[in-house]
């Protein structure tokens, strides 16, 4: 992850280190004049995640503790022009992630602990409410809902945790909200961003023991968490 990142930040040092005094200086050279007035333009973005749960416990009991790492995004960007200053946006990506789960009154660890790997396929469909263009700088708002499909859900497995099978729907609904800002370089415009995500449905799957050590004192588990893309047009 480190590698990728730095591998981003090296790509566009080289490109474009000569332009950023441009960018940034008094008189700045306006780069990619008129490409805010395609009325649809397509880019891609790479970047990374931090997923996490939100668990309300229907029961006074310890608490399920819930620990994020950091995965890996990639994906598409279409992009729609309403307004000069409103786009649509539908960036479906590819979004890879583990959070590991601690289950409270056991003595075993293996029992205790769950890794929870998902992959998913998302869905966004964003508003973009950008500010007006200064020089070679845009920045911008955006928020939206989505859907996701978990391929690791283990949603059609009949196993559950007492096989150390950890299930979660299939599909799932989030709302976004974050911000970024659009820099005009000479031949492309870089947008990095940093949006959240919040879950708006159940995603545990109970295990077929209604009084499960590990699902039977959760009332909800949604996902939660945040993005850092960097976007490509």
């Amino acid at each position: 992850m480190r590698t990728v990142f730095l591998a981003i930040i090296s790509l566009i040092s080289i490109q474009s280190n000569a332009q950023f005094s441009g960018i940034f200086g008094k008189d700045p050279i306006i780069h990619l004049e008129n490409f805010d007035e395609q009325r649809v333009h397509w880019g891609y973005f790479l970047g990374f995640n931090s997923y996490d749960f939100k668990i309300d416990q229907n029961r006074v009991t310890e608490e399920i503790l819930s620990e994020s790492t950091t995965g890996f995004n990639v994906g598409l960007v279409g992009d729609l022009r309403l307004h000069k200053n409103i786009n649509l946006r539908f960036e479906p990506g590819l979004y890879y992630t583990q959070r590991n789960l601690t289950f409270p009154n056991f003595e075993n660890q293996f029992d205790a602990m769950r890794e929870v790997k998902s992959t998913y396929i998302h869905f966004p469909l964003l508003l973009k409410f950008s500010s007006q263009r200064v020089g070679n700088v845009r920045p911008y708002l955006l928020g939206g809902v989505s859907t996701a499909l978990n391929l690791s859900s283990n949603a059609k497995a009949q196993d559950d945790n007492s096989n150390n099978r950890f299930r979660m729907t299939q599909w799932s609904n989030f709302y976004e909200v974050g911000f970024g800002i659009d820099i005009y370089l000479e031949y492309f415009k870089f947008s990095p961003s940093i949006r959240g995500v919040f879950g708006l449905n159940d995603e545990l799957i109970r295990d077929n023991d209604p009084n499960s050590p590990w699902t039977s004192s959760v009332g909800s588990m949604s996902t939660r968490g945040f993005f850092v893309n960097f976007t490509f047009h």
